[in-house]
């Protein structure tokens, strides 16, 4: 079992918290993944498919380093639907200034829904492609448990986040707060969902 990662630090984090001895990590990045004789018997791009510069190019990568019959897959957040916790965010963002509306991810990231993921693969050469939605939910404890999920780590929120003034930063966090469902208990109850999509490698692998 091989993860690999282009972030050093990301892996790293694996290193220390996976103690599995059968699962090994790499720093490795699209173009440049690790091959195995005679191929993987199941290969999977984590929500990070999206990222990559050329997502069609990644999928042919993924699907000459399979086995034959193997399993070729992906999964990428619902940007654009129903990925409550990033679509308030967002909402609320170009709320205040419309200008921003091209950095939302249900923007930039146009492809993640099952029709364009589906032709994705298919164009891979992947057979017997599938796509589903996996949702669970997203439960914070109160404004301050959502709101730190924005401000720390990595990704296009907490980079937005940073380039704003304290007072632009201040009214957006406002806005959210008097704009988020509360439960009887003062929880925020939102939910995510990601499209999971795989097929069947049908060429030997690389």
């Amino acid at each position: 079992m091989l993860g690999c990662d282009p972030s050093a630090s990301f892996i790293e984090a694996a290193r220390e918290h996976v103690t599995d001895p059968r699962a090994r990590f790499a720093v490795r990045g699209a173009g440049s993944l690790t091959s195995r004789a005679g191929g993987y018997g199941a290969i999977a791009s984590l929500l990070g498919l999206d990222f990559f510069p050329d997502p069609a190019a990644a999928v042919t990568e993924l699907r000459g380093l399979a086995a034959p019959g193997a399993t070729v897959a992906a999964c990428v957040w619902d940007y654009a639907g129903k990925m409550a916790f990033l679509r308030r965010f967002w909402d609320e963002a170009v709320a205040l200034d419309p200008a921003d509306r091209a950095l939302d991810e249900g923007q930039r990231f146009v492809d993640c829904q099952p029709s364009a993921l589906t032709a994705l693969f298919r164009a891979g050469g992947l057979a017997e492609v599938r796509c589903e939605g996996l949702e669970l939910p997203t439960v914070f404890a109160d404004f301050a448990d959502y709101w730190q999920l924005l401000l720390g780590g990595t990704g296009p929120v907490p980079a937005y986040l940073a380039t704003l003034s304290d007072d632009r930063r201040q009214a957006l966090a406002r806005r959210l707060e008097e704009t988020l469902p509360r439960d009887p208990a003062g929880r925020i109850p939102l939910s995510a969902r990601a499209w999971a999509v795989r097929g069947e490698s049908l060429a030997t692998g690389g």
